[in-house]
């Protein structure tokens, strides 16, 4: 047989290797990193109730994330609407796409957020949405209080680890949305 034809077919089955791998890579979400235990909230000071607006709480978590990023390039911006969506991009073959995702906030018993994603758009690409997060938490550098996980298709707010001066500790109440009616826990540590 032919040298040619040998390294023809030997380089159409590294191609095509390739092609299947990058497929089944996209295609697996891997695991997801485990919540934090359940925190049982007993407040220790005062505690203040504050209601917030869509827009406050928009202001509000952007400037934690530029907080917790100490000066580098932000890798997401919260947009707060009718729902909570994260904005970035992202990076693949050279090519910066626009990315988008939506989420609904669900408020869990300790106080902590749980966005759990509804849609997404990411330039004219179709990708499932737990690829998309697996991406995100894999080539983004996010805050470590935002927990990506892929499989469940869901980003938790760890809103207790939350660098807040005076070690105030902040909790979600309620958050409506449609009606823009957030309400937040403020406890103030007694001296």
């Amino acid at each position: 047989m032919n040298l040619w034809k040998i390294a023809f077919f030997v380089l159409s089955g590294l191609i095509v290797s390739g092609i299947i791998a990058l497929v089944v890579f996209l295609e697996s979400p891997g695991d997801s990193d485990p919540l934090p235990p359940l925190d049982q909230y007993t407040p220790k000071g005062s505690v203040l109730s504050v209601k917030a607006t869509r827009n406050d709480l928009e202001a509000l978590a952007n400037n934690y994330i530029r907080k917790a990023m100490k000066g580098e390039k932000l890798p997401v911006t919260m947009l707060i609407k009718d729902d909570v969506r994260l904005h970035s991009e992202l990076t693949a073959f050279g090519i910066t796409f626009p990315l988008m995702m939506h989420f609904d906030p669900v408020v869990l018993e300790d106080g902590n957020l749980m966005l759990k994603q509804t849609s997404m758009e990411i330039g004219e690409l179709e990708l499932p949405p737990s690829t998309v997060l697996s991406v995100l938490r894999d080539s983004v550098k996010l805050p470590p209080w935002m927990i990506v996980r892929p499989k469940e298709e869901e980003i938790f707010i760890h809103l207790s680890e939350l660098e807040i001066a005076g070690d105030l500790q902040v909790r979600a109440k309620s958050v409506d949305l449609l009606n823009d009616n957030i309400e937040l826990e403020v406890t103030i540590p007694n001296d």
